[in-house]
């Protein structure tokens, strides 16, 4: 790994929901491409709503939290509500990370305020996966490493 590799945090739902898990799993793989994914876990499709289910939630919490620390940036897709994804929202504000979340408008779902008029979060609207590369390289563009 290159010493100047992004250290980058992927957010998604687990527990609220895996319907957009295809389309996690290809958020991955182009953050694959600009650094090193410290959640590549939550883009599998062998991830159900279960989630991690051999280990506790203390030891979810503890790790993911670790990760977070030690990541440069946080990107979340955002469009399935998820109260852990909010939570590791502000975990990252609070430290400062840099906060990217995409949100599918189209979906019927609403985006909630405390996201979208949070400062130092930077919401994306994104209509489907086949803009998701450019638009993922010119938030990690726009970083300073």
């Amino acid at each position: 790994m290159a010493a100047n590799e992004l250290f980058i945090y992927f957010a998604a739902s687990i527990r609220a929901g895996r319907g957009d898990a295809s389309i996690y799993s290809r958020f991955v793989d182009i953050l694959k491409k600009h650094g090193n994914v410290l959640t590549e876990h939550v883009g599998s499709s062998q991830l159900g709503v279960e989630g991690e289910s051999h280990l506790s939630e203390k030891e979810i919490h503890d790790r993911d939290l670790e990760w977070l620390m030690q990541s440069d940036v946080l990107m979340a897709e955002v469009t399935q509500p998820s109260l852990g994804v909010g939570y590791e929202i502000g975990r990252a504000l609070e430290h400062k990370k840099a906060v990217f979340c995409f949100f599918r408008p189209d979906s019927g779902r609403n985006l909630s305020a405390m996201i979208k008029g949070a400062n130092g979060i930077k919401v994306i609207d994104y209509k489907d996966q086949d803009n998701l590369e450019s638009l993922i390289k010119e938030c990690l563009a726009n970083l300073k490493k």
